[in-house]
């Protein structure tokens, strides 16, 4: 199967808008609140699946998408606070 070069270009353009940041926060205040409001926002839709497939109105796949997302997002807030935790001993080390 031969890609044309045209064909690729077109496929490329077509995929730029979903690669391009939609708004630029303003400041890392505003960036970490979004980031809860997502984190919150994920639990949350994870909580409804799994309550629906409790009572039978949910795909189990569903279920085990919605539990590895959660599983994702938790993890990546527990390695960022350790992080953030790793950065505040190590300024307190420093010296004056």
């Amino acid at each position: 199967m031969v890609i044309q070069a045209t064909q690729a270009q077109r496929g490329y353009i077509a995929a730029k808008p979903a690669l391009t940041p939609t708004q630029k926060p303003a400041n890392a205040g505003e960036s970490f609140q979004a980031a809860a409001t997502n984190f919150a926002a994920g639990l949350q839709e994870t909580e409804a699946t799994a309550k629906a497939a409790m009572v039978g109105k949910a795909d189990p796949h569903a279920l085990v998408m919605a539990l590895t997302q959660s599983e994702l997002a938790i993890e990546t807030a527990s390695t960022l606070r350790d992080k953030v935790v790793e950065a505040y001993q190590e300024i307190m080390r420093m010296p004056v």
